[in-house]
């Protein structure tokens, strides 16, 4: 199914999906302050600029949406058209090239998918909180 936008239209949409501290963001950083921890958010100097950075610790947060990260991608990508299909395997591509540069350097590197904090945010925050005491 071809896209129905013209080009210049899907840019100006792509543009307007919020990119940073949405509500699942927000919701986790509440969490952690509320436990005492310090942070860093959204720290462009990392690769991926992770939306969550302790960086004594060397821990990194990704908070990432199910569809535009490609949870379980192979299991529903038959159902995109090319455009979608493609530019979600390559998000998944550069994720993958981001975590694997961090580790590289020593970071511990967290992902939390939508659907895992939407349904337990306590027990993602516990994860955050087990690598953090992990390093000490």
């Amino acid at each position: 199914m071809p896209d129905h936008l013209t080009p210049e239209q899907r840019s100006r949409a792509m543009k307007s999906v919020k990119l940073k501290n949405g509500p699942l963001e927000i919701s986790v950083q509440r969490r952690l302050r509320q436990m005492g921890h310090r942070f860093e958010r959204n720290c462009k100097r990392l690769p991926g600029s992770p939306d969550i950075v302790f960086r004594k610790e060397k821990v990194a947060v990704f908070i990432d949406g199910d569809f535009w990260h490609g949870w379980r991608l192979p299991a529903w990508e038959h159902k995109l058209a090319d455009f979608w299909r493609l530019k979600l395997e390559a998000n998944r591509r550069r994720d993958q090239k981001n975590f694997r540069r961090l580790r590289s350097e020593g970071w511990i590197v967290i992902r939390l998918w939508e659907h895992q904090i939407e349904s337990d945010p306590r027990q993602c925050v516990s994860r955050i909180g087990q690598a953090i005491r992990a390093h000490k």
